[in-house]
């Protein structure tokens, strides 16, 4: 912990150094602009959705930057916004874009969600101001925010999904890790024999059993497959399709998942995994907040990381590899120059090495800035994180989670669909021609 904390008074003071020397903002030589030096109160609303304990490190920082931020401008207030993730997303932020209104910073979507709302002039596109600070060839990724040529956020960072898992339970139990996803199930098989729930899950938000259903039938089907629904290369309704959706529902059937977990909050799934009442748990890694701390009696990390394994051994690693959550900002921002010159400061304040990097140690939130991997390993202490940093060089097929490539209504019909199958009110195939009528009614609608 000393070397943690040692660690920590160093990256702050360095994230100090590079704030205060980003005095070119509004000056060319540092000095304060017309309008920096104007005091007259001002105020920018941000949205975020960092709430909850499992959230507190994100909001921390999240505070830090706007403190700072303010103390540059004179007069700025922000205005902190926090919004569960599923209800910015799917009603709070469309009413306010829908009504023209969306806030100044907010919480978002690459893809589709901000290139839907860019079309209508909502969003502002930020390559001049990425150009202008020096930011535009620092990230890993920006292709789910870029849309006709111009850049309309940034993400907070990168993730990918995989299987959390009780090492300890592994060890006392002699399990080795699965190279097949045969191997997967016969794991499950005997932690379920042993009384355990095999897979930690809380599948109240359809997205939540989604993330495992989609690594599912990116193996099944290759992974470039999902990218074809939009063009109409590929198809729900697809043999491979069915067999994937019907595999992950013979999970449900044998008792893979807690009882009634389509009632549960994600939150819960984590104290599923916490408390041992469950073994695995297939998340994104931005799910081992709370998770990092939990130690054996000697010291060593309780949980650890491993990729979902394909169907053959040596077939490849195959995994969601993801930088589409992020912040982008109001179009109206430019209308007024003091409130550019604030949103200029909170991306430089944001957007830096050392921010980025006390995300990756309290976090275990992937930068989404280029990096070598030894100024990661460097400021790591858990056994945790430096484990999601090498089974993230493992990954041979990457690909964007399935949200990102369909349109929104296709989206809900299959989270509506996939909660009824895992009901079992509706079979598989079924299900998926429901999805991929839906599918052909939001193609059309683009040509």
């Amino acid at each position: 912990m000393r070397r943690k904390a040692v660690l920590l008074l160093t990256l702050i003071v360095a994230a100090a150094s590079v704030i205060a020397a980003c005095g070119k903002i509004g000056g060319e030589d540092g000095s304060k602009s017309d309008q920096s030096l104007n005091s007259e109160p001002f105020d920018l609303k941000l949205r975020h959705i960092q709430l909850g304990d499992a959230n507190k490190n994100r909001l921390a920082r999240l505070e830090a930057v706007v403190k700072k931020t303010q103390e540059q401008h004179p007069g700025l207030t922000i205005r902190l916004d926090g919004v569960d993730s599923e209800v910015n997303r799917k009603d709070k932020l469309r009413s306010e874009m829908a009504a023209g209104n969306p806030p100044d910073i907010f919480d978002t979507f690459g893809s589709p969600d901000v290139g839907l709302y860019a079309k209508e002039g909502l969003v502002l596109d930020i390559a001049p101001i990425l150009q202008e600070l020096g930011l535009k060839d620092k990230f890993l990724n920006l292709e789910p925010w870029t849309h006709d040529g111009k850049i309309y956020g940034l993400p907070n960072g990168g993730s990918i999904e995989g299987y959390f898992y009780n090492k300890q339970y592994f060890v006392e139990k002699e399990l080795e890790l699965p190279k097949t996803l045969a191997d997967l199930e016969s794991i499950a098989d005997k932690i379920k024999a042993d009384g355990k729930i095999p897979f930690a899950r809380a599948s109240k938000d359809a997205w939540v059993p989604l993330m495992t259903i989609n690594n599912l039938w990116s193996y099944y089907t290759g992974p470039q497959f999902t990218a074809g629904f939009k063009t109409g290369e590929s198809k729900w309704t697809d043999p491979r399709m069915v067999e994937a959706i019907s595999k992950h529902q013979e999970w449900v059937n044998k008792g893979y998942f807690k009882r009634g977990e389509l009632g549960l909050e994600y939150a819960d799934q984590r104290t599923q995994l916490l408390t041992g009442e469950a073994i695995m748990m297939f998340d994104g890694t931005w799910g081992s907040s709370g998770l990092t701390e939990e130690k054996t009696a000697d010291g060593k990390s309780k949980f650890g990381f491993f990729l979902m394994p394909p169907l053959k051994e040596g077939d490849g690693i195959s995994a969601m590899v993801d930088t589409n959550n992020g912040y982008a900002f109001s179009a109206k921002v430019a209308e007024d120059p003091r409130k550019l010159e604030a949103v200029k400061s909170f991306i430089l304040n944001f957007y830096n090495e050392e921010i980025q990097l006390l995300g990756l140690m309290e976090d275990g939130v992937l930068p989404s800035l280029k990096m070598e991997q030894s100024k990661m390993e460097q400021v790591v202490d858990s056994g945790l994180i430096l484990e999601i940093i090498q089974r993230t060089n493992e990954v041979r097929y990457r690909w964007p989670a399935f949200d990102a490539l369909i349109q929104a209504e296709v989206d809900t019909e299959l989270r509506i669909g996939i909660q009824r199958v895992m009901e079992g009110d509706l079979e598989p195939a079924a299900m998926l021609a429901a999805v991929q009528k839906m599918q052909d009614e939001a193609n059309m609608a683009l040509r």
